[in-house]
């Protein structure tokens, strides 16, 4: 992985190589330890260089001295706003700045620095020589589809991750879709980056909506209609036809609707450490323990018969009722021991919520304060709403529902990887289009095909024409990297050195989206190296060196991109139907 190694932890590292008998027996430790050790000594030869020529002339240099990748590469590999930043502390624009610090840094000897330049209002711009991505590579190889993008920057904190969480009432629809493969995505990122993660989902199993589920059940299974305000799908009709006569129709019913639910999550790949039940918090006396640690904290108080929560002292818009004046706990109650209880399990919480719950996230904040939680400690994820499209027509509602449509339909019929890459396409706080005869078209314009296509022919080139010509990918050690010096070479190179810190980016904003967004560019890069005649790995103009070093960037982006793909649930595959020859 391109991170950084502790300084303690690199002496000890040097020490035990120069113990051992030969250096020659330990190349590739030394080349492996170079590569981890580079991604952090670039990035910070560069800030120390730009802090000396700012010192240099006088400025008072900030302690984090920006530095980023310019999203254009011909405009070099590093580029930082320093002279923008200090122009206030001297005369002049900050071009000028920038021009002085730029000929100070061209005095100076930068390790893989091979030129330093201005760009527009003044950034500094660095180009370095290419060794620095060919150690990419090499750390890319040991890390593998295992290690890649993983780090443990959570290590040594757990964090619960609920989602999902819908009434035992009847199928999934295409909303709890969003909202499930998001969640489903967070955790994986959170288990990439050292976190303990539960995957939680809540079963809403208490209420009158499953006495009203089980009393539909009842009518259709006696051919009538549903109660007033009861369920009218033809789910309804159809699993009172699998209901056996003497059955309770509540608790057939509840287990019922939890079979359908978990089909559709497993084909989708989601599975949850904890099922939890709300009935569970009536029978162990959750709700009243909470009840007494919010009245030892003189968090509750009585009125009009009522049992009040003091919620407006923690930014609540308005006092919350806890116990109705007839004796029942509102739906805030158990919510509130269901949070306690998940606190007392984990350091954090995520919660991933509908659209609808918006406004139910101060009182819960606030509940968790009177507890004397830590409302920031609780994360909560709000989706928006998904409209389901095909070939620009809206998509009608599923006939055995009746008024919504099934998450089982979308898997169906654009597939399980399709479906979840859709999805996490962009960010839940957006209302999102997904157009299902797009997402299950096999063009490279879609974008779950198109990333996956790349992966196939990375594994095309290296399992069957290699193989067509005799040719097998050696030992990177035996490689010699420095052949790789195309454009589009380099540029997968530098996608595959963004992609462990994109991991931790998307896991520490809560956003796979951003995660599916490099796999996207790393696609884009593979398939437009593909097609780029100057970098065809298996030719007869190649030397063997060569088709070596070719080889192993193959295997470099598709252990990058497996590992994306996998991090998001979504399958690599190892082979796809192609128009072209590869």
């Amino acid at each position: 992985m391109l991170y950084p190694l502790s300084y303690e932890g690199w002496a000890s590292i040097r020490a035990g190589l120069d113990d051992a008998p030969t250096l020659a027996a330990n190349r590739y430790a030394w080349r492996l330890i170079a590569a981890i050790w580079e991604g952090l000594v670039i990035q910070e030869t560069l800030r120390a260089a730009l802090a000396d020529a700012g010192v240099a002339e006088g400025l008072d240099v900030p302690a984090e001295i920006g530095l980023e990748r310019p999203a254009n590469p011909d405009h070099g590999d590093w580029s930082s706003n320093l002279a923008m930043v200090c122009s206030k502390q001297v005369d002049g624009p900050p071009r000028d700045l920038a021009a002085r610090l730029v000929e100070r840094l061209g005095a100076a000897s930068i390790g893989h620095v091979r030129g330093v330049e201005i760009a527009g209002p003044g950034f500094i711009n660095f180009r370095l020589d290419d060794g620095w991505l060919h150690d990419v590579l090499v750390s890319v190889h040991e890390a593998g589809v295992d290690g890649y993008g993983r780090s443990a920057v959570g290590a040594g904190r757990s964090i619960n991750v609920e989602y999902v969480s819908a009434n035992p009432t009847g199928p999934l629809h295409a909303g709890h879709g969003r909202g499930a493969i998001y969640g489903d995505a967070v955790a994986s990122l959170l288990e990439a980056t050292g976190w303990d993660v539960t995957r939680e989902t809540y079963i809403n199993d208490r209420g009158t909506q499953m006495q009203t589920y089980a009393d539909s059940l009842t009518a259709r299974a006696a051919g009538e209609e549903p109660p007033e305000g009861g369920y009218m799908g033809q789910y309804i009709a159809d699993w009172a036809a699998e209901m056996p006569a003497d059955a309770d129709a509540l608790e057939w019913g509840y287990a019922r609707a939890l079979q359908d639910q978990r089909e559709v999550l497993d084909a989708l790949g989601i599975t949850f450490d904890v099922w939890f039940s709300e009935r569970s918090l009536v029978g162990d006396g959750a709700i009243e323990d909470a009840l007494e640690r919010l009245r030892a904290r003189e968090m509750v108080y009585e009125a009009d018969g009522a049992v009040w929560l003091r919620s407006t002292e923690f930014g609540d818009d308005k006092d919350r009722v806890l116990v109705r004046s007839n004796g029942e706990f509102t739906y805030l109650t158990p919510d509130i021991a269901y949070h306690a209880q998940k606190f007392s399990r984990s350091d954090e919480l995520i919660n991933v919520w509908g659209a609808d719950h918006h406004g139910y996230i101060a009182r819960m904040k606030a509940a968790m304060a009177a507890l004397g939680q830590n409302p920031d400690a609780l994360d909560v994820r709000v989706t928006q709403m998904v409209k389901l499209m095909r070939d620009g027509e809206e998509v009608k509602l599923s006939k055995r529902t009746g008024d919504i449509v099934e998450l089982r339909d979308v898997v169906d019929e654009v597939g399980a990887d399709a479906t979840r890459f859709t999805y996490l396409l962009q960010s839940v706080d957006s209302q999102q289009t997904f157009d299902l005869a797009h997402a299950a078209s096999k063009q490279m314009d879609n974008p779950v095909f198109g990333t996956q296509y790349a992966h196939a022919r990375l594994r095309r080139i290296a399992d069957v024409r290699a193989a067509e010509v005799g040719v097998t990918r050696g030992p990177i050690e035996d490689a010699d990297l420095s052949l790789l010096t195309q454009a589009r070479e380099l540029e997968i190179l530098r996608v595959l050195f963004d992609g462990p810190g994109m991991v931790e980016l998307a896991a520490a904003e809560r956003a796979p989206h951003r995660l599916v967004q490099w796999v996207r560019d790393l696609a884009s890069a593979v398939n437009s190296w593909y097609q780029d005649d100057e970098c065809r790995v298996i030719s007869e103009g190649n030397s063997a060196a060569l088709t070596q070093a070719r080889l192993q960037l193959v295997e470099a982006a598709r252990i990058g991109l497996a590992a994306g793909l996998g991090i998001l649930g979504v399958g690599a595959p190892e082979s796809m139907w192609m128009d072209e020859a590869e």
